[in-house]
């Protein structure tokens, strides 16, 4: 197994930083902490690299906020000199692991995504007969930070980066500790209430790491279930087959498997079913000749577009920015057989700016 070293150079070099500040602050120039380090650009990255080089770099605290589609969430964003960082971390460490990552996962990866994600299920859906289809209970208040460390460690050998690793990843010690809601496993003690466990939803390397602590469970589903058609997007993930029998099987394997990683299932989500009944998936249904548009979804962006008529109507927002959401949502709801519904909510819209 390859082990990496000298990359905490490639982190603190002056271009790496400066290219990680242009991708952090793309989309966000309009907000102003992103706007105050833009002024002093040279100054702040200078800074960065002076802390990061003297390994004195600390994370600042971390803003946190709900947010409720498609379920309650709490995102936590990091001071944005904070988010440079990450970006400069992410960008020298992440092609170690890509190119170990399975073909079938998609999220939060170049060239994959949401869309490429639906069409992938589809073709599995034209070819089997079944599916059973899983999601991870508290995936990211469960995450075990002694586990990720001793992950990152199995190929990199540059003790400088790992430090660095550490800690971006205990700067979330505390931030969902009200999220998460104590699981037992086989072995445990009293002291496993305390493991420090946990990355902010919202932090560039917390998604990245997502995929490094499941890549593991990944090949396991490869290589040892050898099911041929399973893929995941972050932390829901699909099996197919063509004997329901062995998907059940492949779940209890699976459910034995997560919980050496400390992770479980919504064990009555976990269900093996037709594939014709349809795959909800990503906020589609997904069938082996279409695709239906959650009805949720749908309800979901006519009240975000009431909401966004009325800012307008009080000069809260311009119709620029309001044509971006809409235009969002098409680009998005596209990806299924959704013209009707597309053309109902938008000549209501029509008649609604009159």
């Amino acid at each position: 197994m390859r082990t990496y070293h000298d990359l905490y150079s490639q982190v603190y070099a002056f271009e790496n930083l400066y290219h990680a500040y242009r991708a952090a602050r793309k989309g966000k120039r309009s907000k102003a902490p992103v706007a105050a380090f833009e002024r002093e650009q040279e100054r702040e990255l200078l800074q960065l690299q002076s802390e990061l080089l003297a390994e004195t770099y600390i994370p600042g605290p971390y803003h946190s906020f709900y947010i409720h589609e498609p379920k309650r969430r709490l995102i936590s964003a990091a001071p944005f000199r904070d988010r440079v960082a990450h970006h400069a971390l992410v960008n020298v460490i992440e092609p170690i692991w890509e190119r170990r990552f399975i073909f079938d996962s998609y999220a939060n990866r170049v060239g994959k995504g949401t869309h490429r994600a639906l069409d992938r299920c589809q073709h599995f859906a034209r070819r089997y007969r079944y599916a059973l289809q899983c999601d991870l209970k508290q995936f990211f208040p469960s995450i075990d930070h002694d586990r990720l460390q001793a992950t990152l460690a199995r190929h990199i050998a540059d003790q400088a980066v790992l430090r660095l690793c550490a800690k971006v990843i205990a700067s979330g010690i505390g931030v969902l500790s009200e999220e998460y809601e104590m699981a037992w496993f086989p072995g445990d003690d009293l002291l496993a209430a305390n493991y420090p466990r946990g990355l902010p939803i919202g932090n560039l390397t917390s998604q990245f790491w997502a995929n490094v602590f499941l890549d593991s469970f990944d090949h396991f589903v490869k290589r040892e279930l050898k099911c041929p058609a399973y893929l995941r997007f972050v932390d829901d993930f699909l099996l197919f087959g063509d004997d329901p029998t062995q998907l059940c099987e492949w779940r209890a394997a699976i459910i034995e498997q997560l919980a050496g990683m400390r992770l479980a299932l919504h064990a009555n989500r976990a269900q093996v079913f037709p594939v014709g009944m349809g795959i909800p998936f990503l906020g589609f249904r997904v069938y082996p000749t279409h695709r239906r548009l959650k009805r949720r979804k749908g309800l979901a962006f006519q009240r975000r577009f009431r909401r966004g008529i009325a800012d307008l109507a009080v000069g809260e927002i311009g119709l620029e920015q309001l044509h971006a959401s809409v235009q969002g949502w098409v680009n998005h709801a596209r990806y299924g057989d959704t013209y009707g519904l597309r053309r109902a909510l938008l000549c209501e819209s029509t008649l609604i700016l009159g």
